[in-house]
């Protein structure tokens, strides 16, 4: 990600835009340099550049840090979108943002979002959660891949009957253990719209 930054714009920083991957909602939006986004790669956990306090690591006082989920740079190498799991607020008054009071569900079209980040956070250590379902799946590999061939069976079953309202539900359940069989080798949601936009621009 990094090679795909262009530092020389802004003398050696870069727009961060942060955003609550659970809720779509934007944080607020700093800089950072190139140390600061190599720390936030290296630790899990955002660091910025304030131009009065030199690198900032969010949170390093307050406890309330902002946990990576994933970066992603615009279109011009010089701004990057950093989707967090925040463990408080982002805003020095005290507000969950810098921008306002904003609907904590968030954007319904991010409801996929929202459940991928949930589901990263429940894969940390450090993660809410630890004795949920989604934990448990996680580290039973054997258990989430055969929950994932019943839910698909149990679509296949709804679909085969015509029963429009059970293969509703089992299209969500299925869903859900797809993310977290994914999560459970490394995959994430953004990682699967990547390659199905790969796959559209190169279809057209």
């Amino acid at each position: 990600m990094l090679p795909e930054l262009d530092f020389s714009k802004q003398g050696g920083l870069i727009t961060v835009v942060t955003q609550d991957a659970r809720t779509g909602a934007v944080l607020m939006v700093a800089q950072a340099d190139r140390e600061a986004l190599e720390l936030t790669i290296a630790t899990g956990e955002m660091h910025y550049h304030s131009r009065t306090r030199g690198l900032w690591h969010k949170g390093a006082t307050s406890g309330h840090v902002q946990r990576l989920v994933s970066l992603t740079p615009d279109c011009d190498g010089d701004a990057v979108l950093a989707r967090v799991i925040p463990a408080g607020p982002a805003c020095h008054t005290g507000a969950s943002t810098c921008f306002g009071t904003v609907d904590s569900r968030g954007p319904a079209h991010d409801v996929l979002e929202r459940l991928d980040a949930v589901i990263a956070e429940r894969a940390t250590t450090s993660g809410e959660g630890a004795g949920s379902y989604t934990r448990r799946l996680l580290g039973d590999r054997n258990l989430r891949l055969k929950k994932l061939g019943e839910e698909c069976a149990e679509l296949i079953t709804a679909c085969a009957d015509g029963n429009r309202d059970g293969a509703i539900a089992e299209g969500a359940d299925l869903i859900y253990h797809v993310l977290v069989a994914l999560r459970g080798v490394g995959v994430s949601l953004q990682d699967v719209t990547a390659e199905l936009e790969s796959r559209e621009s190169s279809a057209r």
